[in-house]
């Protein structure tokens, strides 16, 4: 699906006299290039003109799913968050509540807010995004519908946002990329990892934060037990962006200008996958 909209965006280049004819490249689409003029205004020349700069819409074109994790009226609800969903390999909750600070920030939150952080930027970056929920009081979706919004928008890419809550001492992010599941959208795990790489670089390099010292290596892990990755028959990874157990994750988690840097390094990640 990936290779058929890179073709389609080359195609379009191409039929606009704004690329070579006759090569693929993977090229993906993006807005005219912006020729700066040369010192002195004169004209460019073939000889003289210098190299094209990106357009202002790089990912025009391009579907990110973005799923932040957890909901906050889930507490509230057991009975529909414990209910048993298909994960393509046998049966888990819905959903759960998931984690929080020791001074009681909780996860739903942070990911709510990271995820319209990175909306923002993939929006002014020319790309469709979509959310998995509206809103931080609702309940659920279920995992597996998670998985079926990113497959029905059939997205370039899908990210699920969360924070772990793992024991005080531990630290650090991971990217949880899927492992192979029998009929259950294996195509996809070739470019779920590469997804999963460029989304660890960019985050370490934009965060500062360390690969995580208690689960994966090099900030990355993979797994079969997740809906959300199992059922998704688009690119799609999980991050882990720190460990709000943690006292020195939890107070980068914590703070809104931090979060912002989490959201500048994951639509890094993203653009890098998807260019």
């Amino acid at each position: 699906m990936l290779t058929h909209r890179r073709a389609a965006a080359g195609l379009a280049l191409c039929l606009a006299g704004l690329t070579a004819c006759g090569t693929d490249g993977g090229s993906s689409a993006s807005s005219d290039p912006v020729r700066p003029p040369l010192a002195g205004g004169g004209a460019a020349t073939a000889s003289a003109s210098p190299p094209a700069k990106p357009g202002p819409a790089p990912l025009r074109g391009r579907v990110v799913v973005i799923d932040p994790g957890h909901n906050g009226g889930n507490a509230k609800h057991p009975t529909a968050i414990n209910r048993l969903v298909s994960i393509g390999n046998g049966r888990k909750a819905c959903d759960t509540v998931g984690t929080s600070t020791n001074a009681g920030y909780p996860e739903h939150a942070f990911t709510w807010d990271v995820s319209k952080r990175l909306a923002k930027i993939l929006r002014a970056e020319g790309a469709k995004v979509v959310l998995t929920r509206s809103n931080d009081t609702g309940v659920g979706p279920c995992i597996d519908e998670r998985a079926a919004i990113g497959n029905r928008a059939e997205a370039d890419a899908a990210l699920s946002v969360h924070a772990d809550g793992a024991g005080a001492s531990a630290h650090g992010f991971h990217v949880i990329q899927p492992r192979s599941v029998k009929g259950q959208g294996g195509g996809m795990v070739p470019e779920s990892r590469r997804l999963g790489k460029a989304i660890r670089d960019a985050y370490h390099a934009g965060t500062g934060i360390a690969y995580s010292t208690y689960i994966g290596k090099d900030g990355l892990d993979s797994r079969d037990d997740l809906g959300g990755l199992n059922l998704s028959k688009v690119p799609k990874v999980f991050i882990e962006c720190g460990n709000m157990r943690n006292k020195d994750d939890a107070a980068k988690l914590s703070d809104a200008a931090f979060r912002q840097r989490i959201a500048e390094a994951l639509a890094k990640g993203i653009e890098d996958f998807l260019l």
